[in-house]
């Protein structure tokens, strides 16, 4: 296919130069006293065209030199200028002058030198001359208000290439700002108030020990979690305050701390147990984060919604993909189904996002199940 595109302008250049070489062919093969050298010139005169975008002087050259020779000796009449006139067209919209103004002058005298001399008089012939002179003036102007349209077209276009960076940049500097005011947000209130948590619990852990008392497994489970929060919300605070503007996530959690993860949900007084099967293996980053954030997720809503309820977690390292699930036996049901929130809609987004599917919806014998099928290929 490149190939054809190639040899396409070829082919085009070589046909518009045999439709301008069909009338000044005919009225040389016409002309008295013509022979074969008129017939090459006026070939000649007219192929150079084909080269006229690559080199227009040489092309102006050509033609007018072929085509003076072919009016001298045979006197074909006006189709003989127009090769010419195509030649300074060209000439002109490429930025010359000088050539093309000597070349339509070098025409004009050769001609009006061959047919003064005629029967017609010499009235006759001045007019002839003049509306040779009108046909290369109206070609030079033709070829100067192209030429100021294509660089019209082309400044059009630079200026609105200019105005569509400066709106990006513009876009990028305003999301830049947007970022580093959450970041400062969440650092100046959500950061101090889970530092706060932490640290109240590990005091009241502290305490609980030193007076020999048992630390409860909530108050430790919240002790573990807070300081899980602090070191993924301080990653996402590098992520909100990179410069380069990346659409990248924090290198937060991922599978390979799903066995903390599920420990944590049973401290909070949930059971859960976890399946792994398939052969364990490295994941893409973006796969491992959903996947941990789903189960994550997940086991939140079992712990809010589901009431006294038991969840199982299953993995599965399938060929080309991953499967998550997570299964509860809580109060959800066909008939009540829970009311969907941000959550579901976070899975939801991370699963399109890696072009995998997600199934959310009440079990059948009760409970709720939540399945994602994550693509492995396309995200990597």
């Amino acid at each position: 296919m490149t190939f054809i595109g190639g040899w396409r302008p070829l082919v085009q250049d070589v046909l518009r130069a045999v439709v301008v070489a069909v009338l000044p062919t005919v009225f040389v093969l016409a002309a008295p006293g013509a022979g074969a050298v008129d017939l090459v010139l006026v070939v000649a005169g007219c192929l150079a065209l084909v080269l006229r975008e690559r080199a227009p002087l040489a092309t102006l050259l050509v033609s007018t030199a072929c085509m003076l020779a072919v009016t001298v000796h045979v006197e074909p009449g006006p189709s003989a200028v127009f090769p010419v006139l195509v030649a300074v067209f060209v000439a002109v919209q490429a930025g010359h002058r000088l050539a093309p103004a000597l070349a339509a002058a070098a025409f004009l005298g050769a001609d009006l030198a061959v047919n003064l001399p005629g029967t017609g008089g010499a009235l006759e012939d001045l007019e002839n001359t003049s509306l040779l002179l009108g046909w290369f003036v109206a070609a030079s102007g033709a070829a100067t208000v192209a030429r100021h349209r294509q660089a019209y077209l082309e400044e059009a276009e630079r200026r609105a290439a200019e105005a569509e960076r400066t709106r990006e940049e513009a876009a990028r500097r305003r999301a830049g700002e947007e970022r580093l005011r959450i970041a400062r947000e969440l650092h100046d209130s959500l950061t101090h108030s889970i530092s706060i948590i932490k640290v109240q619990a590990g005091v009241a852990v502290h305490v609980a020990r030193k007076r020999g008392e048992d630390v409860p497994p909530a108050l430790l489970a919240i002790q573990e979690a807070s300081g899980d929060a602090i070191r993924e919300l301080r990653a996402t605070l590098e992520v909100l305050r990179d410069s380069d503007g990346s659409d990248g996530e924090a290198a937060a959690s991922g599978l390979d701390r799903l066995d903390d993860l599920v420990d944590r949900a049973r401290s909070t007084g949930l059971p859960a147990t976890v399946t792994v099967s398939g052969t364990r293996r490295e994941l893409p980053a973006e796969v491992d984060r959903a996947a941990y954030r789903i189960v994550q997720e997940a086991l939140t809503n079992v712990s809010r919604h589901a009431g006294a309820a038991a969840a199982e977690v299953r993995v599965d390292y399938a060929d080309g993909e991953l499967v998550v699930q997570v299964d509860d036996d809580g109060k959800a049901g066909p008939d009540a189904p829970p009311v969907p929130g941000t959550g579901l809609l976070g899975m939801r987004e991370r699963v399109a996002a890696l072009g995998g599917r997600l199934r959310a919806e009440p079990r059948p014998g009760g409970g709720f199940t939540v399945r994602a099928e994550l693509p492995l290929e396309g995200a990597r």
